[in-house]
């Protein structure tokens, strides 16, 4: 079982902006984000969405919460 708790999208979109994330180009709920240093993450949930602890505990392990 992951530690991350499940939450919206909206709110994990604007903890990565905090730590440096910018919206490079968006195409409907594909937001591609980029930060000096690291590879373009692509971030594909619509706002309201909740996204669940596994993707949580993923995005934090392999991707821009690392």
């Amino acid at each position: 079982m992951s530690q991350w708790p499940s939450t919206k999208a909206t709110r994990v979109l604007s903890a990565l902006h905090r730590i440096g994330w910018q919206i490079k180009r968006q195409s409907g709920s594909h937001r591609t984000l980029s930060r000096q240093g690291w590879s373009d993450f692509v971030f594909a949930f619509h706002d309201r969405e909740e996204i669940g602890p596994r993707m949580s505990g993923f995005a934090h392990s392999h991707g821009p919460l690392n």
